[in-house]
């Protein structure tokens, strides 16, 4: 099982967290999707629960905060200095939507937005550290940004993290970034019925399975399970509309 117990490089996704409008709702959603397990909730940090994986920490879940704001799926880019990064940010042309904050002891975040006015946010770990597992079933596998200007939000994102991009043969002009030598996530441009912004891929055990379990909890399929050169791949919303997908690792030789 792939873990980590220590802060995560500059730039590197570290963090996911769901906004959820029905928290119980949720968790008993994605415990039966993705197998998770939850500790915390405590009121002096809003009710946020950490999901587990075996017992290391996977993502969070909390309550919606703005009702305006449509329920999704945060991707958090790990951050040594988080106000410096947020210096970045502003210079490049993006916004602070909440500005660099403790949270207790757990570490410092902050909320922003590009230059395309897609959201991210920033993780400077403390006692969380980010996700504990990955590349595991029901752990984080993969983030990538679908968005409307494709070599702006390249410029933006290498300014703030300073990514390098490898763009993938035949693949429409989808990228790869990376720092030094590796590759992180992708970004690539947006297309009617895909969601936009930012996505979070989980690992599973088993793609049709667990588009199953997504329908039959409410949610639905965006697009349908595809075997690709990277493994069996599927788009699913949450019964509060939240994208995520999710991916079944190909067969080993």
């Amino acid at each position: 099982m792939p873990t980590r117990d220590t802060n995560w490089p500059t730039g590197t996704p570290c963090w996911v967290d769901l906004g959820a409008p029905d928290v119980d709702a949720a968790r008993s959603f994605y415990a039966t999707v993705l197998g998770w397990t939850y500790t915390g909730g405590e009121p002096e940090y809003g009710g946020y629960l950490t999901c587990q994986v075996n017992g290391r920490d996977a993502a969070g879940m909390g309550p919606q905060q703005n009702p305006d704001d449509p329920p999704r799926w945060t991707t958090y880019f790990a951050a040594d200095d988080a106000d410096a990064v947020a210096e970045r940010i502003t210079s490049a042309g993006g916004t602070l939507l909440v500005p660099p904050m403790d949270v207790g002891p757990m570490g410092r975040m902050a909320i922003a937005l590009d230059p395309l006015g897609n959201p991210f946010g920033l993780w400077q770990g403390g006692v969380n550290t980010g996700v504990q597992v990955f590349n595991e079933p029901g752990a984080l596998v993969w983030n990538e940004a679908a968005v409307d200007d494709p070599d702006a939000a390249r410029s933006f994102y290498g300014a703030v993290f300073g990514f390098t991009f490898t763009e993938v043969p035949g693949a429409g002009g989808y990228t790869t970034f990376a720092v030094g030598d590796r590759p992180l996530g992708g970004l690539g441009g947006w297309s009617e019925g895909a969601p936009r912004g930012w996505s979070t891929c989980f690992s599973v055990a088993s793609t049709d399975a667990a588009v199953d379990a997504v329908v039959s909890g409410g949610g639905a399929v965006t697009m349908p399970a595809t075997d690709t050169d990277f493994g069996r791949f599927a788009v699913v919303t949450d019964p509060w509309g939240a994208a995520f997908s999710v991916m079944q690792e190909p067969p080993q030789a």
